[in-house]
């Protein structure tokens, strides 16, 4: 099993507080005899049609002595994750959450802003603080509901 980031719980409790249910904590991945686990799945009743709506989340600290090294790291496993899932769950999104502090200084500058438009970045903003989500990107940077 792997370890828990220093945000996980306090992600998952901002995620139940906006009414998902943790499926699994982790969310195991298996493809081609080789196995992984994302840091969380979950899912969310929508609208009248009883439709679930499925996540998985990724959740990074970005606490490590360079926040682009980080980046690196994230985006190497963002992709693996989202590459597994398209082939063995493909309707389950996989979002990248990240603090508040990252967004502002590295995800919402020049370089992020490249990289989360050429990356598909799906992310999930929170406040480390208030323990709860700011914000829902998609690439298209519209609020998940």
């Amino acid at each position: 099993m792997p370890q828990k980031d220093l945000y996980h719980d306090l992600v998952k409790k901002a995620l139940i507080s906006e009414n998902w249910n943790i499926t699994d904590d982790p969310l195991f991945l298996s493809f081609g005899g080789k196995n992984t686990y994302v840091d969380l799945g979950a899912e969310k009743i929508i609208g009248a049609e009883k439709n679930n709506q499925r996540i998985a989340v990724e959740i990074k600290s970005f606490l490590g002595p360079s926040q682009l090294h980080d980046l690196e790291l994230a985006i190497g496993q963002y992709n693996l994750y989202r590459d597994m899932l398209s082939e063995i769950d493909p309707e389950r999104l996989l979002f990248l959450a990240v603090p508040n502090r990252i967004f502002k200084s590295l995800l919402n500058e020049p370089l992020g802003e490249l990289i989360r438009k050429r990356q598909n970045l799906l992310l999930i903003i929170f406040d480390e603080h208030k323990e709860r989500i700011l914000q829902w990107l998609t690439q298209s940077n519209t609020t998940v509901s």
